[in-house]
Order: C-alpha cells, then structure tokens, then sequence
C-alpha cells in the first residue's frame, strides 16, 4: 500500500515527506522547488541568504555585513519566489525553515510571509512568539521539538496567548545534522533517540489535537519511513539525504566533502549556539582545536545566543563564516554539516529519483555520476 499524503493546516502534501531546511545555502530554490514539484515539502533556509544573492546586501570581506544582510529580506524573497517558480508557480506549496536563534527573527518570520512562504518550520529553541509574528495570515506554522515536554510548553503557550495550536510537530532526534536541541550527553541516551521520542510527542500531541507528528532525525530510506509512520507518525523529514542530489543548492566541494565522509568523520561538534552541532570532521575542525582557524570577526551577527561573537571566541569559530565558506566551496575553511547517515551518501542522484526510492523503495538515478561533476570529485 502506498503513502497517505500528509497534510498541514490547508495544504495537503503528495507524498509524506519534508526535505529538511539546510543553510547556509543548501536548501534554497533550486533543492526546494525540485523537491516540491515532485510531490514533496520542499523548504528554503532562510539563514544566510545573503550570500546567495551578494548584489542585494552590503559586503564587508565578502560577509554579509549585520543581521539586516546576512538574513536579508529581497535575497529571501528572490530564493522563495524562484522556488516556487521551479515547484510550478504561484500555486505550488514551499516551506521556509527559520531558526528561532538567528537575529531579527520576527523581522524574518515577517519576510518569509510576506514573499509567499505557505508552511514555516522553527526551531533551535521554542517559536513561543512564532503566532504573533504571522498574525493575520493562513501561513501554517510548525514547531521542531526535541520532547514531548518542549511541545507542551508551546501548545500552553499558543493556546492561552494566540488561541491556536500548531498545524503540524517535527520531533527532531539527535542524529540529525546540524543543531540539536538537548546538550552533548543526552545525545547518546536511549530515552532521547527518535524511535522513543516519537511515542511521547504523540501522547502529548493528543492532549491537544489532532496535528499531525512529524518524525525527523536520521530517517534513510523507505523502510525508515515505514517504520515511523507505523509509530503513529503522520510523516517524516529528511535534509541529509537530499544533499545527495544534483539539485541541491551546495557547493561542488561540500557535495565532494559528504561523499568522501567515512562513518567516523560525522561527530557531534561545539557550536557558538550553545547546542552541539553534527558535521563532517575536516581541516577546520582540526585546525579549531590546534588554535588556528581563522580569527572570529563577527562581520554577520547571525545569531543571539552567540552574544556578537563571544560564543565564538570560546569555541574558535564564526559559524556564518564558516558555514558560509562551506557553500563558497572552501574546502580549508569551511564547516559542512551532516546527519549521521551521511557517509551513506556515495553518489549523486536527481530528486525525482530519490523521492521515486523513498516512495516507491526503487533504487535511484545512474552513479556517479554526470561527466562534469565527476571530475571534481
């Protein structure tokens, strides 16, 4: 039997599938508006657009200068409609994933609408304020927890401000790429790995409605799906995988980076969020602990919990930088984030194939892979 389509607040969604948001710079139009034309969500980052269109921001080094520039409002606005222009017009259903921790976040929960987003996802850290800054829009609205006790705040929350609930829940697990939502240790404990979480925010879930859970964290292949969906999952998200494909919006060199990753490589690393983050362990990484990556200048002021750059200075690196390196295609300075499976990434495959795998459970595209790729990689 085939998938049921996964809806959320007034949009229905083919197949039960969410192409994660990755900034900087890996999920923008063209990953986004391939995944959705294909009968997925497919979802832009709204971190760090400025570098994807530097003709509309203010430059200092080649950074995005402030948060007015690095999360800028025409650059954003561009990659949505572009998207949206991929996925099959005005009509076609794009997702924008906004960090609760990026400076100005009401401003681009704003923009997002305002340039047509249909469904916002956001996390690292609760969307508490999330209803108020889409007040007066039918823009669906769901939160990333990382608990059932995380859900429960914002359901209380939403509830008793805004008198509404969430369209939809990602419970997001710890070994997703990127940000996680629970400190260091928790990361390796049973009762924080997804296939446990997924029962307790379905419970939780049920004492407010019906929304639908969305499972992310880790998640492969059609059997993953399955097995998810057979927890009581309405659906799943997936990022790692589709950085696999030639649509995603990465750099050549971060594609190259993740298919040389062996299992070992993707660790857990400190991050000026606060939170451990999950990537390929590359030059910087060890260039961080030698003491001589490249010296903090906080140029972007990207996100909160950094404090203008004093985060960073403990850790040893500018993550906008860095991660903005890694979509310039800078292997030496660059950072490159990565779920726990994506060493299990070795080639590259179009995204109408890979859905037709995860849907279908048919093997995907031709190896790696077209002429011009393979050379530089």
């Amino acid at each position: 039997m085939g998938f049921q389509p996964l809806r959320i607040g007034k949009y229905e969604i083919e197949y039960p599938i969410i192409q994660g948001g990755m900034g900087v710079g890996i999920s923008w139009e063209n990953l986004a508006g391939n995944v959705s034309k294909h009968g997925c969500l497919g979802v832009v980052s709204s971190v760090g657009t400025g570098y994807r269109h530097p003709n509309y921001v203010r430059l200092k080094d080649g950074r995005p200068v402030g948060s007015k520039y690095i999360h800028n409002k025409e650059a954003l606005t561009r990659i949505i409609q572009d998207a949206k222009e991929i996925a099959g017009g005005e009509k076609a259903v794009i997702g924008v994933n906004i960090l609760c921790a990026i400076t100005d976040y009401g401003r681009v929960v704003k923009d997002s609408i305002e340039a047509g987003a249909n469904i916002i996802i956001s996390g690292a850290g609760l969307p508490l304020r999330l209803p108020e800054y889409a007040a007066g829009t039918d823009v669906a609205l769901v939160p990333i927890v990382s608990s059932a006790r995380a859900l429960r705040v914002i359901c209380k929350h939403w509830k008793k401000k805004y008198n509404r609930l969430p369209d939809a829940v990602v419970v997001e697990g710890p070994k997703s790429g990127g940000h996680q939502g629970i400190p260091y240790e928790d990361c390796f404990k049973p009762e924080f790995q997804l296939e446990n979480l997924v029962p307790q925010v379905i419970e939780e879930r049920d004492k407010w409605g019906d929304f639908p859970v969305i499972a992310a964290g880790g998640i492969w292949d059609k059997k993953d799906i399955e097995y998810y969906l057979s927890l009581g999952a309405a659906g799943v998200q997936m990022g790692t995988r589709f950085v696999g494909t030639y649509e995603c919006d990465a750099s050549d060199e971060f594609k190259k980076v993740i298919i040389n990753a062996k299992k070992e490589d993707i660790q857990l690393i400190k991050s000026p969020v606060g939170y451990p983050a999950r990537g390929v362990i590359t030059k910087l990484l060890k260039d961080i602990e030698k003491g001589i990556a490249p010296e903090v200048k906080c140029v972007s002021n990207c996100v909160v919990p950094c404090n203008h750059g004093e985060e960073a200075k403990k850790v040893g690196y500018c993550i906008a930088d860095r991660l903005g390196d890694a979509y310039l295609g800078r292997y030496e300075t660059g950072l490159f984030f990565s779920g726990s499976n994506g060493y299990r990434i070795k080639r590259l495959v179009h995204v109408k194939d890979l859905i037709r795998e995860l849907v279908e459970g048919v093997p995907s595209g031709q190896d790696i892979p077209e002429e011009n790729f393979a050379k530089k990689i």
